[in-house]
């Protein structure tokens, strides 16, 4: 999807969903999917097992955890300000933290 203010939502088994509108969303509920974002003010939730997000500087990204039974047991919010989270790099939450996403 593409548009200021707009959304894309999508979900499914190893699905994507992107949006580049400034003040967009982009979400994903199912599992190893990923969610894009790359407009400014933007966010990406990926709320799948095993999802990932990422977004532009002045994005924001929304990742949650489960445990072996398919329970949320975190869920957490960054901003994506180019240095403690960085630029168009793929996240996952683990142990309850941030982590960049290798190659997969």
């Amino acid at each position: 999807n593409t548009g200021d203010y707009s959304a894309s939502t999508n979900t499914g088994y190893r699905s994507a969903s992107t949006n580049t509108g400034y003040r967009s969303a982009s979400t994903n509920t199912g599992d190893r999917s990923a969610s894009t974002v790359d407009g400014k003010d933007s966010i990406a939730i990926a709320w799948g097992r095993n999802s990932k997000a990422k977004g532009s500087k002045g994005c924001y990204l929304v990742l949650a955890e489960y445990n072996e039974n398919g329970d949320i047991i975190n869920a957490k919010m960054e901003y994506v300000d180019g240095k403690k989270i960085k630029d168009g790099i793929f996240y996952k939450l683990v142990d309850g933290k941030f982590e960049e996403v290798k190659d997969e």
